[in-house]
């Protein structure tokens, strides 16, 4: 299992990707899984997955080895608008799990992935979308301006009480550091290292990037902190009044 999650903004995007993969506590390995494609001053796209790992990497490399085929069709390269890009990535999965998806399920192996794309083109305002395990997809809007995918359950709670539209880039990424370290508190299949990543709007750059792990003295003192302070809170609540009997 994995947990991604994109945050849409009025000043731009926060993605946020943790590393953990396995098939049984006793097989757990380290992949990322943020993808960054960029061509500065022109387009910025990053690509979240989650699921089948033998599948969404093939996805991810059949998708960026067409981008330089020179064939005549449309590309993450040249399309013009991120619906397009989208498009292409969702049909790019869904070629893959037709040729792969019959020989894992004759092993019972469930070969269902997904992705979170967002980023802004030249022309365009930034767009955020999730791509789901069939190839279709939807966008996030001012009423739906977070997507996640993996083991979302755990995070959300923080994420639905906090992110708007018009919180500012750094507290959006706070906020979901913290959604990150509810999540890794109740599920050993989510944990680090995280993939952080802030895009400001017609920026065209991924200048502001973090590789957090374990040792990491920013993530380990919001975490220190974040758990104190709902215990301060908890403990000021006021008491359940008596009912007379």
């Amino acid at each position: 299992m994995t947990y991604c999650a994109a945050l849409m903004l009025e000043s731009g995007i926060v993605f946020g990707s943790d590393s953990r993969t396995n098939a049984g506590v006793d097989d757990i390995a380290t992949f990322r899984k943020m993808k960054v494609f960029e061509r500065s001053g022109d387009r910025v796209m990053v690509v979240l997955s989650s699921g089948n790992l033998s599948v969404t990497q093939a996805a991810l490399t059949l998708f960026e080895k067409r981008s330089h085929a020179g064939d005549g069709r449309e590309t993450l390269w040249s399309a013009t608008s991120l619906f397009d890009v989208a498009n292409i990535l969702g049909e790019t999965l869904r070629e893959v799990q037709l040729k792969e998806g019959p020989y894992l399920a004759q092993d019972n192996i469930d070969y269902s992935a997904s992705f979170l794309m967002g980023g802004q083109i030249q022309g365009e305002e930034p767009r955020l979308f999730h791509i789901y395990s069939q190839g279709n997809f939807i966008e996030a809007t001012r009423e739906t301006p977070y997507f996640q995918i993996g083991e979302t359950k755990y995070g959300k709670p923080i994420l639905d009480r906090v992110i708007t539209p018009r919180i500012s880039l750094k507290d959006a990424a706070k906020c979901l550091l913290v959604s990150f370290d509810s999540t890794m508190r109740s599920n050993i299949s989510v944990g680090l290292p995280i993939d952080l990543l802030c895009y400001e709007r017609e920026s065209f750059t991924t200048r502001h990037q973090w590789h957090i792990e374990e040792n990491d003295v920013y993530f380990n003192t919001l975490r220190k902190e974040w758990s104190e302070g709902l215990k301060q809170v908890f403990g000021s609540l006021a008491d359940l009044p008596s009912r007379e009997p």
